[in-house]
């Protein structure tokens, strides 16, 4: 039986308060800490410039921002969002931010809780946001995104509000289309929905939730840029005729705060080119995880679905900076949910995301990546060699499952998916009186199958 994070006690949980008082004191400390380490707070910096070529009428994408000569990267949707940052001054404007992220952290950390275990009672999902907040903060990351005043936590919120929706939700899609009009990789989210959507569909013949979600993501998204194409017409152009295909625009593949394959190959290769070498890499990479991500949907398996699918379109992008791995924090609560012995698989995994051991390197303008050692290309790549990992152990376990169920005789599969496999580690912290009732499929739980529970105990033991 795996043993979960939130495990205080058996019988006496912490209460609310404590946990609640536990996040803020660490949310104070880590304020302290990055205000102590003079973050300068640099992509921030750029968003206020855009919207501030906004105002003025000027080109997007001639423009040049902060001493490190930044340009705008983002689809021009994305300048019109950053206007009200012009509408205060730069003091407010980052600690506006700074408050703005820290309660997105919260945000991230409820909705991964809720993706994972939808069955929580509310006081149940607070308690554990707050004790998880307190401690994922301080990982990598997320460290980096608020020390940048970033927007990595907004995009990840907004695909999370979608896909926890509950069924029949008229406004699941809105999060992920929009999120899409202002970075274009949440749109493999959209891909994940529709192909899911329509095997669904071509098995059931009816109108899916999954079809439902990524119809109004795609028409949101498709409104919002028709909108801006309108607006602001000399950008939008420009974006999708030219910029959106600069690949070296956004910095150098080789940088060692570049997580994706790309940049693991450019280093290996000592170039800063890898040309087809990712391009295939990526494909295949990409194109079995995905499949992986589409099976778990149709098993019913949301957050395993969704969390391979966020890790393939970091893995995949030419560039993914250390700081868009946000996703980290639904990867662990996923794997101290889940995981068989769980504390020996969560607690390195986490161990790597706190460590900062990619930037135990060097690293500086003069592009020393381009020249490292085995050693120095290891802790560059910890990422991906991290997801990897998990995406191939998880496999061969799925792998083995079946093999055990098929000589029980049972179906490990379909119990994976159901709400009665995850409802335990989470709730050990709840008294037994406690916890809510878990029905499978509308079923009421006294009268659930006996059945049910025999893959999870094949599962866990």
């Amino acid at each position: 039986m795996s043993v979960s994070v939130l495990s205080k006690t058996r019988t006496r949980p912490w209460p609310l308060v404590t946990a609640a008082a536990v996040c803020l004191l660490s949310f104070a400390a880590f304020w302290v800490a990055q205000r102590l380490a003079h973050v300068n707070m640099l992509d921030v910096m750029v968003y206020r410039a855009e919207g501030e070529t906004v105002r003025a009428g000027g080109d997007l994408y001639a423009m040049r921002a902060t001493s490190a000569n930044l340009g705008m990267t983002y689809p021009p949707f994305a300048a019109l969002l950053f206007v009200p940052l012009t509408l205060v001054g730069v003091p407010l404007m980052r600690t506006l931010t700074t408050g703005g992220n820290l309660l997105l952290v919260v945000a991230l950390v409820q909705l991964s809780v809720r993706l994972v275990r939808p069955s929580l009672s509310r006081a149940d999902l607070w308690r554990a946001t707050f004790w998880i907040a307190a401690v994922v903060v301080w990982c990598e990351p997320v460290w980096t995104t608020l020390r940048y005043g970033q927007i990595n936590l907004l995009i990840a919120v907004a695909v999370l509000w979608d896909l926890t929706r509950r069924a029949g939700s008229s406004w699941a899609g809105l999060g992920i289309g929009l999120a899409t009009a202002v970075k274009l990789t949440p749109g493999l989210f959209v891909v994940l929905l529709l192909v899911a959507g329509l095997l669904l569909w071509r098995r059931d013949r009816s109108w899916n939730q999954w079809l439902r979600t990524a119809a109004t993501a795609t028409g949101v998204f498709l409104g919002t840029t028709l909108a801006v194409v309108v607006a602001l017409p000399a950008d939008s152009k420009k974006f999708w005729t030219e910029t959106l295909f600069e690949t070296g625009r956004v910095g150098f593949a080789e940088e060692t705060a570049n997580q994706s394959i790309r940049g693991v190959l450019a280093r290996l290769m000592h170039t800063d080119d890898p040309g087809m070498w990712w391009a295939v890499t990526a494909a295949l990479m990409g194109g079995v995880a995905m499949v992986v991500a589409v099976r778990a949907a149709l098993r019913g398996d949301k957050a395993v679905a969704v969390v391979v699918c966020a890790f393939t379109a970091l893995m995949i992008s030419p560039i993914s900076w250390s700081h868009h791995w946000v996703w980290c924090v639904p990867l662990l609560i996923l794997l101290a949910d889940r995981a068989t012995r769980a504390w020996r698989v969560t607690a390195p995994v986490a161990l790597v995301f706190a460590s900062f051991a990619l930037w135990w390197v060097p690293h500086d303008p003069g592009r020393p990546e381009l020249d490292q050692n085995a050693g120095q290309m290891l802790l560059s790549a910890v990422y991906p060699l991290t997801t990897t990992a998990l995406l191939v152990g998880y496999v061969l376990t799925r792998r083995r499952l079946r093999g055990r169920g098929a000589v029980h005789g049972t179906d490990t599969g379909r119990a994976e998916g159901t709400g009665v496999t995850a409802a335990e580690p989470l709730l050990e912290a709840v008294p037994e009186q406690e916890r809510p009732a878990v029905a499978e499929q509308g079923r009421p739980a006294d009268q659930e199958r006996p059945a049910a529970r025999e893959p999870q105990a094949v599962a866990k033991e």
